[in-house]
């Protein structure tokens, strides 16, 4: 297994740096202009996001009320059936994400993409944290127009905001074919809570992402 580099300094940095953009988020919401026209009633929809590492990601959206399943994945690569040391190498193209599937009763995609930007840091290019690479880069994969006009309009409304002092550099991309991770990848956080990196990065976003995201 190929162990990802951890760096105290820099996560906590970054994280100091990122709880002044918290606040903003909560209060930036999608415009009447931009929802749906029809209701969903009753249904399950998904979302795939990446977000960086898809350990930090499947731990924060599995506390997401709504959420009935994360399962994190591979996309967006130019090879079939890629493996986690292919992807790692940042040769294959892919993004780690996770495929969310959510009650839409519940929690809307909207709020998912709030929940999303709060996650991690939008601003950094193929990176977060120590984590660096294109399979790390901060993507939306949309499965229709509607989902990728709204993750187009709710960028434009936080780049409008200022509320990062840097543009949002996340990208939009189609949907494509989802390559499940290997089974040890399944819920790692609660599986290896004592492990340097779940301690010292996953934690605390979980944490902070709680306190931010705690109506949800």
């Amino acid at each position: 297994m190929l162990f990802k580099k951890l760096s105290v300094f820099i996560v906590f940095l970054w994280s100091f740096q990122l709880n002044l953009c918290y606040s903003q988020i909560k209060k930036t919401t999608i415009t009447s202009s931009m929802q749906p026209t029809t209701s969903i009633i009753h249904t399950y929809d998904t979302a795939v996001f990446a977000a960086g590492c898809f350990w930090c990601t499947e731990a924060i959206f599995l506390q997401v009320k709504g959420v009935i399943k994360v399962e994190s994945g591979y996309m967006g690569g130019h090879i079939d059936a890629p493996t986690y040391e292919q992807v790692c190498t940042g040769r294959t193209g892919h993004a780690e994400v996770c495929r969310i599937v959510f009650d839409s009763k519940l929690v809307s995609y909207q709020q998912l993409l709030k929940a999303f930007f709060i996650a991690h840091d939008p601003t950094q290019l193929n990176r977060q944290g120590n984590d660096e690479g294109t399979q790390y880069r901060s993507s939306i994969f949309y499965k229709n127009e509607q989902q990728k006009k709204l993750a187009s309009y709710y960028i434009k409304q936080l780049n409008e905001a200022h509320v990062y002092p840097k543009n949002i550099v996340t990208i939009l991309e189609p949907i494509d074919t989802f390559y499940k991770a290997e089974e040890y990848h399944n819920n790692y956080y609660a599986q290896h809570k004592e492990q340097a990196y779940c301690r010292f990065v996953i934690q605390p976003k979980l944490e902070k992402f709680n306190r931010v995201f705690n109506k949800l």
